[in-house]
């Protein structure tokens, strides 16, 4: 499968570029500084580009079989919370994805995996108290784009899964992590490369076509517990 992975440098990016690349997938890898960041491998092509760019961002969509975004902003928190960002714009997650939903459906790619966060849109009322106050003190600008870039996804006809994991770690015990679609989570971390592992395995996975999954702690390979809109034994593992 041909996968381009928008936002490929940052942390999430890398983790699904190392995925799809363990998988067998032909990846193209866009972001910034791609070319300087990414160590190269035989079915790798790196492109340096913006996001905001919508002409760049249509000629990498072209001939891909899917396409992953992790967009975010990669600078310390609080600096971002009072200054603003020095390098990327506040509306990255928004404004690319939306670039890039325009390029898939001007160039018939279907599948498309968005990584937000958990604790934005149908899990934002589970949030645990303190990651609620950090949202609101802390994150309050980016989380607010958040929710407008899946707002982006969920209206567009594509075949689209938003992944919402908890706080990312860099801790990796192997495997997946447990994949809810109601919601539930096994506890508020989980690891980068558990996370990326995912967002491949999810690239062929119908079930999860125009669903939101949360993810968190481990699973015994891809769990998802029933969500309101799965059938009482829709608990597979994978």
């Amino acid at each position: 499968m041909n996968v381009l992975i928008v936002g490929a440098t940052g942390g999430s990016g890398r983790a699904a570029t190392a995925a799809a690349l363990a998988a067998g997938h032909r990846v193209t890898a866009f972001s910034r500084r791609a070319s300087a960041l990414l160590a190269e491998h035989p079915r790798l092509v790196a492109i340096d580009g913006d996001v905001m760019d919508p002409g760049q961002v249509a000629a990498a969509v072209e001939g891909q079989d899917a396409v992953i975004v992790t967009l975010g902003i990669s600078e310390n928190a609080l600096r971002v919370r009072l200054l603003g960002s020095r390098s990327t714009p506040m509306d990255v997650r928004s404004a690319g994805t939306r670039n890039v939903i325009s390029a898939m459906q001007s160039h018939g790619v279907r599948r498309l995996l968005v990584q937000t966060s958990y604790g934005v849109g149908p899990t934002r009322d589970r949030l645990p108290l303190v990651e609620r106050i950090v949202f609101t003190l802390l994150l309050r600008p980016q989380i607010a784009d958040t929710a407008v870039q899946e707002r982006e996804v969920r209206g567009s006809a594509l075949d689209w899964t938003i992944v919402q994991p908890v706080n990312l770690a860099g801790h990796d015990v192997g495997g997946l992590p447990h994949a809810s679609l109601d919601g539930n989570v096994r506890g508020m971390k989980v690891a980068r490369r558990s996370v990326g592992r995912f967002l491949v395995a999810a690239l062929r996975d119908d079930r999860l076509t125009r669903r939101s999954v949360a993810l968190s702690g481990t699973g015994e390979g891809l769990v998802m517990a029933p969500g309101p809109q799965a059938s009482q034994d829709s608990e597979v593992r994978t």
